[in-house]
C-alpha cells in the first residue's frame, strides 16, 4: 500500500514541478510521474539525510518531506530539461 501512495504523491509532485519549470505542455503524464518518483527516491536518499527529515519513500507523509521530495523532482527536471534542450529554463 506504501508503494501505491509513493506513486501517486510522486505523480502529483512531479506534475507541480513540471508547472513550475513550464514544461507541462511538452511532456505527458507518464513523464510527470516518473519524474515525480525518482526525483522523490533522489531526494530521499541525498538530499533528506543532509537536512535531517524522514524520506517520502519511509511513510512520512508530513510537509518536510514533500518539500524535499518536490525539491528533488524539480532538480531532476531541471537536469532532464538540461540534457533535451540544452537550458534549464
Amino acid at each position: 500500500m506504501n508503494l501505491i501512495i509513493v506513486i501517486i504523491v510522486g505523480g502529483i509532485l512531479g506534475w507541480l514541478a513540471s508547472i513550475v519549470m513550464r514544461t507541462n505542455a511538452q511532456q505527458g503524464i507518464l513523464l510527470n510521474i516518473v519524474v515525480g518518483i525518482v526525483g522523490a527516491l533522489v531526494a530521499g536518499f541525498l538530499i533528506s539525510p543532509l537536512l535531517g527529515v524522514a524520506p517520502i519513500t519511509s511513510g512520512a507523509f508530513d510537509i518536510s518531506a514533500l518539500l524535499v521530495s518536490f525539491l528533488g523532482a524539480l532538480i531532476l527536471l531541471a537536469i532532464v530539461n538540461l540534457v533535451r534542450r540544452g537550458s534549464v529554463r
